[in-house]
């Protein structure tokens, strides 16, 4: 079931960078460990129909991570990073879709706690180039966002 709160990607043309924002009806210590723990990652990671292989997950500073997202008729999409800062507050990881090797982002995900035990999710990513920023928004990483999300919330919801 969609949720009311809504997915926001801003990606100002002719910018490196985008962000992506989204809210979640649970207190920030369920969404960080919803992120940093294999069990609960790989259940909402990517979009709806996916099957995810957590290949690598090592959410410490310095640690590294692979996934391979699988799509209902057996194609496979890695993607891998390193975790550089791991804390309630703040995430920060390198991230490269290995279809596209070499397009590195630095991402970096803001937990804020918001009233009535809720939790927003800033991203701030910064890509190579315009050209990089703009090839993964138009290959669908809105949808996988959001759909991934959406589980999310399930799982927070069976957490608190």
């Amino acid at each position: 079931m969609p949720s009311k709160n809504k997915v926001t990607v801003n990606a100002e043309p002719g910018k490196q960078e985008l962000y992506i924002i989204r809210e979640f009806d649970a207190p920030r210590e369920l969404v960080f460990r919803a992120h940093t723990d294999r069990n609960l990652f790989v259940k909402w990671i990517g979009p709806h129909g996916y099957e995810m292989i957590l290949k690598e997950f090592e959410p410490v500073n310095g640690g590294k991570y692979r996934y391979i997202h699988k799509d209902p008729q057996g194609n496979e999409y890695g993607f891998h990073g390193c975790f550089h800062e791991i804390a309630p507050e703040r995430l920060t990881q390198t991230f490269e879709f290995e279809g596209y090797p070499g397009h590195i982002s630095l991402e970096t995900a803001t937990l804020e706690e918001l009233p009535g035990n809720r939790t927003r999710v800033t991203i701030h990513s910064v890509y190579q180039s315009v050209a990089d920023r703009d090839g993964m928004v138009q290959n669908g990483m809105e949808k996988g966002v959001r759909e991934g999300y959406e589980r999310l919330d399930d799982i927070l919801t069976g957490m608190k």
